[in-house]
């Protein structure tokens, strides 16, 4: 193919309203939350949308998991005054009642903080922000931490305006050990009061997690080869919102990329996929991993947070090739990409990185640190803009497409366990049980 071939496959690109079709149709449908059943119609929403992009042999899986299914949730300051909030219990909390308990505040629940505080029969207040100057302290440490301290629950709330409860598993893949829920920062403000009046609560979660399965799709593009990469998307989402920028967009973006990727030269096969159950424990990334030849795999593109927000941002997750190759598809598309060293254990990437494959995790440039929107019932569509979706899902073509003709070095397991132990993970990693028992 000539590259003005290519350039008009990105001009129809720009002009393409699939992708938008695609947000709108996971976001208007049930939840995605993972095992149920808007999930699996997700997947095969997915597997539709790769065949009409000119795919082949697609294929809707399923693998099995523990469903988690919410039910009430309820929590009430008892002292020094009688006073309920509005909570949601978070993904794998166990059901569980605490009729009467005191009031902590762990601040932002990193592992010092839990240190200065009697979290021992308490029912512990930690905040979704982490230090300032400091790395992002992931939601599932600070639950780690108030479990080994022998907490009674786990309350975690918003460092965001706008009455809006945090959501997000506990563990992976598995229920977790104490009751847990998560507030607003309004109501985290009321409940640090009380914490420092020596309040006292009463908190209850009604909730089930139960043998069930959750769905994958994935389709091939490109010639029939040994080799090829793999580009994926999680289409699962949490059930308090629409999903649509977590992680909606990444699969419009991926939509959009393989309508792309149909009309390109390709010197390997490609694979498309979206999984499920990335929210509870990387689940569907890990079966996924298990059906394909990993040998085989040149390279992971991880699609988890692109299409968001107005610039592309990529985590290269320990293999600094990337960023050359990175670099090279932003001055051919002419549109920026920003390029970060990030290496974490909490999306899709993580099953293929930790089983030798070289992983890329497009994300997006966020207004402000954090998540934003995400996790909340504020995920909607509105937030989202169809011109990010096309623009990444080009920029993610080209990447793909290079990826067929360049080969990265595939990762070194001890590199990755002493990157992660030098930038001081591994205690968070443990305390959220993610930090894998053959590095020991």
């Amino acid at each position: 193919m000539t590259e003005d071939a290519a350039d008009a496959a990105l001009g129809r690109a720009w002009r393409d309203d699939t992708p938008w079709r695609v947000l709108t149709a996971l976001t208007e449908g049930d939840d995605r939350l993972a095992g149920h059943e808007g999930e699996a119609a997700a997947a095969e929403l997915a597997g539709r949308a790769f065949l009409d992009a000119g795919a082949r042999d697609a294929r809707v899986e399923t693998f099995a998991l523990p469903v988690w299914t919410r039910g009430d949730c309820s929590l009430a300051v008892t002292d020094p005054v009688e006073r309920e909030f509005p909570a949601f219990a978070l993904p794998y909390s166990p059901a569980g009642e605490i009729a009467d308990a005191p009031l902590v505040d762990a601040g932002h629940g990193t592992e010092g903080d839990f240190a200065e505080v009697d979290a021992e029969g308490a029912v512990v207040l930690a905040s979704t922000d982490s230090p300032a100057g400091g790395p992002l302290v992931h939601r599932m440490e600070k639950y780690g931490y108030a479990v080994d301290g022998a907490a009674a629950g786990f309350v975690f709330y918003n460092h965001r305006d706008g009455q809006l409860p945090p959501t997000g598993a506990l563990r992976f893949g598995r229920e977790g050990e104490i009751p847990a829920a998560g507030v607003s920062k309004e109501t985290g403000a009321w409940l640090r009061e009380y914490a420092d009046r020596g309040g006292r609560v009463a908190f209850a979660v009604d909730a089930s997690t139960e043998r069930g399965t959750g769905t994958n799709a994935h389709a091939v593009l490109g010639p029939d080869t040994d080799e090829e990469v793999l580009a994926l998307a999680h289409h699962d989402a949490h059930d308090v919102a629409e999903g649509a920028l977590d992680n909606g967009c990444g699969v419009a973006t991926l939509v959009a990329a393989a309508r792309v990727l149909a009309d390109l030269d390709l010197d390997c096969r490609v694979r498309v996929a979206t999984v499920g159950a990335e929210e509870v424990g990387l689940l569907g990334s890990a079966a996924l991993a298990d059906a394909v030849d990993l040998d085989a795999v040149r390279a992971v593109v991880n699609v988890d947070g692109a299409g968001r927000y107005r610039t592309l941002r990529a985590f290269t997750h320990g293999t600094d090739a990337f960023a050359g190759v990175l670099e090279d598809v932003s001055e051919r598309a002419n549109r920026p990409i920003e390029v970060e060293e990030t290496l974490h254990p909490y999306s899709d990437h993580w099953p293929f990185l930790r089983r030798g494959v070289p992983a890329v995790q497009l994300h997006s440039v966020t207004p402000e640190r954090g998540r934003g929107w995400g996790h909340t019932p504020a995920d909607t569509r509105d937030k989202a803009d169809s011109r990010n979706l096309r623009e990444h899902g080009a920029l993610a073509a080209l990447l793909v497409q290079t990826l067929t003709r360049r080969t990265v070095p595939r990762p070194d397991d001890d590199e990755l366990r002493e990157t992660l132990a030098d930038a001081g993970m591994r205690p968070g990693m443990e305390a959220a049980d993610v930090w894998p028992a053959d590095w020991d």
